[in-house]
């Protein structure tokens, strides 16, 4: 398959299935704790929120000038300078290729909700009775922190097999 349009489908693909979920919540739940939805126990659970700030809501508080620069202009100079960065840079391996395009169409997903709606929906919600416990998050979120994760790994993986190269 061409490069490019590996790319764009990869980032189009996490940007869907994003908005995809958030249509379907928007559509069919309560928001709050009152729409709550126990998928598994209290473990896993579905509460929509509306989150006018970044992650965990940081930010929500700031004057809407800063919250214009630094959750809509910023990210989206960053995201436009990664895409720029992804399609140029040829020797990109796979892995950080593929972590690459799931940052962008995560982040691409979340601008995109502060464009049109001017917040964030968020409905996702882990609690394993305090071993481990997140804020309330979406898809891309999760699009993006496994890109992270991805690219982590492959920038180990990559550095532990230059130094094996550079060994022998």
């Amino acid at each position: 398959m061409n490069r490019n349009l590996f790319i764009t489908l990869l980032i189009v693909f996490n940007i869907a299935i994003d908005q995809i979920t958030k249509v379907i919540v928007r559509n069919n739940m309560v928001e709050g704790a009152r729409g709550q939805i126990d998928i598994i126990k209290d473990y896993f659970q579905l509460i929509w929120v509306e989150n006018k700030g970044a992650f965990l809501g940081m930010g929500s508080d700031m004057n809407p000038t800063l919250r214009l620069i630094f959750l809509l202009i910023l990210p989206t100079i960053v995201l436009l300078y990664v895409i720029y960065y992804i399609v140029k840079t040829k020797e990109l391996d796979r892995l950080s290729l593929i972590a690459f395009c799931c940052i962008v169409g995560g982040g691409i997903a979340n601008v995109f909700d502060r464009i049109v709606y001017g917040q964030v929906t968020d409905f996702f919600f882990i609690d394993l009775g305090g071993v481990f416990k997140t804020g309330i998050f979406n898809i891309a979120d999760i699009s993006v922190t496994t890109g992270m994760i991805m690219l982590l790994y492959s920038g180990i993986f990559n550095n532990k097999k230059n130094i094996k190269t550079s060994d022998s």
